[in-house]
C-alpha cells in the first residue's frame, strides 16, 4: 500500500482551514424594502362580517384586501373590488355598497370608493357615481363627481352630492335635472 505524501496532507489541512474561516456574506434583502409601501397582510376571497357591541353591521366581499399598516396613514386596498351589506338589528339588508376598488384609511376612519359606485338603500333606491366618500367619524357620505339618484318617483342627477349614512337625508350640490318617473 502506498501512503500518502504527508505534504499533500498539510495543503489539504491548510486549504480546509481557509476554506472553513472564510467570512460568509450576508445578503440583506430587508435593507432594499420600503415596508411603508408593502401590505403587512393580503388575503384573497374574503367574507366577513363586521360587528360593533356584539351586533352584526355589515359583511364585507372582496377578491383581494391588502393591509398597509406601516403606511404613513395606514389604510386597507381592495384594488379588485369591494361588496358590502348593511344589516339592521334583526340581520335584514337594509343597504348594499359596490364598487370597483375601494380604501379604508384606518385613522381617519374614511372609505374612499372609486369606479362605479353603486349604493342602493332598501326598498327602491338606487345612487351611482364613480367616487364616493363615507366618513364613518361624522357618519357622513359625500362626492364631488356626478351623481345619479333614482327611486319610484323620480331621476335625480348632478354633480356634488351629501348625505347621513343612511341615505335618508341627501343632497345634490349642483343638480342638473331631476325627472319624474312613469310607472307602467
Amino acid at each position: 500500500m502506498r501512503s500518502f505524501p504527508f505534504y499533500l496532507i498539510s495543503l489539504l489541512l491548510t486549504l480546509s482551514f481557509f476554506w472553513s474561516c472564510r467570512e460568509e456574506k450576508k445578503v440583506d434583502i430587508s435593507a432594499s424594502l420600503d415596508s411603508a409601501k408593502m401590505a403587512s397582510m393580503s388575503t384573497r376571497n374574503i367574507s366577513t362580517l363586521i360587528s360593533d357591541s356584539g351586533i352584526t353591521q355589515y359583511k364585507i366581499i372582496s377578491p383581494l384586501w391588502n393591509i398597509y399598516d406601516e403606511a404613513d396613514t395606514p389604510y386597507w386596498s381592495f384594488p379588485e373590488g369591494l361588496y358590502l351589506q348593511k344589516y339592521d338589528k334583526d340581520y335584514n339588508v337594509i343597504a348594499t355598497v359596490a364598487a370597483d376598488s375601494a380604501k379604508f384609511y384606518k385613522n381617519e376612519r374614511l372609505w374612499r370608493l372609486e369606479g362605479e359606485v353603486e349604493m342602493t338603500k332598501f326598498p327602491d333606491e338606487l345612487f351611482l357615481s364613480p367616487r364616493v366618500f363615507w366618513d364613518q367619524r361624522k357618519q357622513q357620505l359625500y362626492s364631488d363627481t356626478f351623481i345619479h339618484i333614482e327611486n319610484s318617483t323620480h331621476v335625480i342627477e348632478g354633480t356634488g352630492f351629501e348625505s347621513d349614512e343612511s341615505l335618508n337625508n341627501y343632497r345634490i350640490l349642483h343638480p342638473n335635472g331631476i325627472f319624474p318617473v312613469q310607472k307602467p
